[in-house]
């Protein structure tokens, strides 16, 4: 057996101790893994340096990265947060008695060993541990190697956290990250109950194409805003604008603009005014294009089809445009991750209509796409934004981190 197979049958084992553990008890890593968030901060960033100091000053990843004093007190707090989230194990689903006397009862228990690879976040190693010791299931963190020293800083304090707790340091278990050993994760169905990737749509296909184990996708976000003919164009260049600058390498960010072309000549120059403060690279189609030159936009370039469907995690978007509402959710159809999708409006009916058709984990009428978090969904942390529609779909929070168990109780009943 090799190294790697050995400890995730040892991360296994341990994690019947978790799952019988109270709320309580979990609890107390969790306020310990807080404590020593706030009390080691200081070479929690000397170590995230580390990490920055190899990556581009410019690289588009680099805020993923980038851990700050501000950001490791909101990690502390993110951690207490889901410490009073209610136990999500245990819950009572339903109960009732057979005609024979058999008394069943289904209720909510933990998946079991987690097994999560994600890219360039460290905050993902906080959240990631602290909402499966919340629920109960030990967990297998892949982290890339771009966060090689920030990730095995944070984990040791996970460890300490455990240990302070009386619990075993092989339930959060840190793979090394050589490629190779993605694989070994990805076929070890002996250990591992679930595969949740999360990154860029190149991992996730990986997962997809390679995994033996069930997978639960999140990450990939295709976003589109569709600004409408009786959009509030004040409202429509806000929303707009939030959606892409305010934190562009997020996968709740927005990627392709489409207008009703009955405003282009209207909206276009006002929301170019604002991109163009942040040096968005705007990739427009033939008539967008012609409207931007006009106003002399400094960032443009002519779209090709690979630029709509394209996850830009950057400043950079692309701009279509459409002759009606039909049209608009074509292009959604047909170019979206099935992440988050939003349209500007005042028509109430034509909203209506975009939030019921549009197919995807979170819809807006009047709003940004970057509130799909789990955060301000009122779910606490995340592990991520999950596209697909089995088990989980948007926010992949506490809730959603158990499966369902039928507890049978008779009298000597025999079938």
């Amino acid at each position: 057996m090799s190294t790697i197979l050995a400890q995730f049958q040892r991360t296994r084992f341990a994690a019947s101790s978790l799952a019988m553990a109270s709320g309580e008890s979990r609890n107390g890593v969790l306020a310990s893994i807080a404590e020593l968030i706030r009390v080691n901060s200081s070479e929690i960033l000397r170590e995230n340096q580390q990490d920055l100091d190899q990556m581009a000053i410019d690289h588009p990843m680099r805020d993923r990265l980038l851990l700050t004093q501000d950001r490791l007190d909101a990690l502390a707090s993110s951690v207490l947060s889901v410490m009073q989230l209610p136990d999500p194990t245990g819950q009572v689903l339903s109960k009732k008695t057979l005609p024979n006397g058999l008394d069943l009862s289904k209720i909510t228990v933990p998946l079991g060993v987690v097994g999560v690879i994600f890219e360039s976040r460290p905050n993902v190693t906080i959240d990631v541990a602290a909402l499966c010791i919340r629920s109960g299931n030990a967990v297998v963190l892949r982290g890339g190697s771009d966060a090689f020293h920030t990730n095995t800083i944070l984990v040791k304090l996970i460890h300490q956290a455990l240990a302070q707790n009386g619990f075993s340091t092989d339930l959060v278990y840190l793979m090394p990250t050589d490629r190779a050993h993605v694989t070994t994760l990805l076929t070890a169905v002996r250990y591992i109950d679930v595969i949740i990737p999360r990154g860029s749509e190149a991992l996730i296909q990986r997962v997809r194409k390679e995994s033996v184990v069930p997978t639960i996708e999140t990450g990939a976000g295709v976003c589109h805003t569709y600004v409408a003919a009786s959009a509030d164009l004040s409202m429509a260049v806000a929303i707009v604008v939030n959606a892409k600058v305010s934190r562009p390498s997020v996968c709740n960010s927005l990627d392709t603009i489409i207008v009703h072309q009955s405003i282009a000549a209207d909206f276009l120059p006002l929301v170019a005014e604002s991109l163009k403060t942040y040096s968005v690279k705007i990739y427009a189609d033939d008539v967008a294009l012609t409207a931007l030159e006009k106003v002399g936009y400094p960032y443009l370039e002519k779209a090709v089809e690979s630029d709509f469907g394209r996850e830009f995690l950057d400043f950079a978007c692309s701009i279509k445009l459409v002759q009606d509402l039909p049209e608009a959710i074509e292009h959604i159809s047909t170019y979206s991750s099935r992440h988050s999708e939003a349209i500007v409006s005042s028509d109430e009916k034509e909203a209506q209509f975009f939030l019921s058709t549009v197919d995807a984990a979170a819809v807006y009428w009047n709003a940004s796409t970057r509130f799909t978090d789990g955060g301000e969904f009122g779910l606490g942390a995340e592990i991520g934004i999950s596209t697909q529609k089995l088990h989980a779909r948007g926010p992949f929070a506490l809730e959603k981190l158990v499966t369902e168990k039928w507890i049978g109780i008779g009298q000597g009943q025999i079938r």
